[in-house]
């Protein structure tokens, strides 16, 4: 009965137009030295080098907002601007343009006490558990803030935030800050830095040069930050996430020395070849559910998803069309190497079960 319910909990609806069809019952997901693969019932994988427009339409959509100095504790406001989103697809006959994908601009000018900037957020807001990754490669312009993070609401918030005015090449040092906000947070004024989940991890390598891939994996009770594959760090303790959000990638300056500096004497960019999320929706019923975990109970499809590691961002072994699916709608997708699993009944069982912690 216990292992029932706690399946249901676990198996979600999966969305046809974003799970492919030879994983009909998700994405297996393994986190280094944590234990027994995930798994995860949706999947969104965008590949923004073959993107020539950004739009509701591919799951994303740019915003358009202001915030003013005061409420975002700079010199100056913030401005995000459509236009500041730009497609830049792959031409057909290269395989590595190093400005291919999508650019979020920060611009150097400050127009009406505001600096501009950029930010997309997915359209679906039902990402709950799930494994979140994204290829970027960062600014090197002094002034700016390149975030990547998962959103509820400001005390459930994950954050990956690279500060260009933090690197030093004669160092070697290359930090990114990790952030879960929290209740803990809001009553330290929203100074995470102050709280038990900010953590600022030298990368070893420099961000701006090439293109990584950065991870965060959300589950009950806790979170895990990679840098192509590595873990960085983990984050655990009172007051988690515990909802489901949305994804945002945001690029932007106001001026504030304490974080992001600026603004850049230069046009500043973030560049960004794909995201891809492996969750479970936080939108579900009971009827849903139980419909999920009875199609999979028997000798179904588990995608196994790899790994990136350093070196191999971008290349041909994770871009669409390798071990996947020929589902029309999802040609824009960029699946990734991945292998087709068959679970035994038991094994499928099993695994879910070790996902929740029922078996150790």
């Amino acid at each position: 009965m216990i292992l029932t319910a706690m399946l249901a909990l676990i198996l979600q609806p999966a969305l046809v137009a974003f799970v492919a069809a030879t994983c009909e019952c998700g994405y297996s997901v393994t986190t280094p030295n944590h234990g027994d693969p995930l798994i995860f019932t949706d999947a969104i994988e965008s590949n923004f080098l073959t993107l020539d427009k950004l739009d509701s339409d591919n799951g994303w959509v740019p915003q358009q907002f202001n915030v003013t100095a005061k409420d975002g504790r700079g010199r100056y406001g913030k401005t995000f601007l459509p236009d500041n989103v730009v497609a830049r697809p792959r031409a057909e006959d290269s395989a590595g343009e190093e400005n291919a994908g999508l650019e979020l601009v920060v611009g150097q000018k400050v127009e009406g006490d505001a600096v501009s900037g950029a930010e997309i957020d997915s359209k679906r807001l039902d990402l709950h558990w799930g494994s979140y990754r994204a290829g970027m490669k960062v600014t090197e312009v002094n002034g700016t803030c390149a975030a990547f993070f998962w959103y509820f609401n400001d005390t459930q918030e994950i954050d990956m935030e690279f500060l260009s005015r933090e690197f030093d090449r004669d160092r070697g040092y290359f930090p990114v800050n990790l952030v879960v906000q929290t209740q803990q947070s809001k009553d330290a004024g929203f100074d995470a830095s102050k709280t038990d989940h900010f953590k600022r991890i030298n990368l070893g390598f420099n961000p701006a040069a090439d293109f990584h891939e950065y991870r965060f994996d959300y589950s009950p009770d806790k979170v895990v930050f990679f840098a192509d594959g590595k873990v960085l760090a983990e984050m655990r303790g009172d007051g988690m996430p515990s909802s489901g959000g949305h994804l945002i990638l945001q690029h932007w300056s106001n001026g504030n020395p304490l974080w992001s500096g600026g603004p850049p004497e230069e046009d500043a960019l973030l560049k960004v070849q794909y995201v891809r999320a492996y969750f479970n929706s936080s939108d579900m019923d009971t009827a849903s559910r139980e419909k999920a975990m009875d199609g999979c109970l028997g000798s179904k499809r588990v995608c196994e998803v790899k790994d990136v590691t350093d070196g191999n961002v971008g290349t041909d072994e994770n871009e669409a069309g390798d071990e996947s699916t020929d589902d029309d709608e999802n040609d824009d997708d960029s699946r990734g190497a991945r292998t087709v699993l068959a679970l035994s009944p038991m094994g499928w069982t099993a695994t879910l079960a070790a996902m929740v912690g029922l078996l150790d």
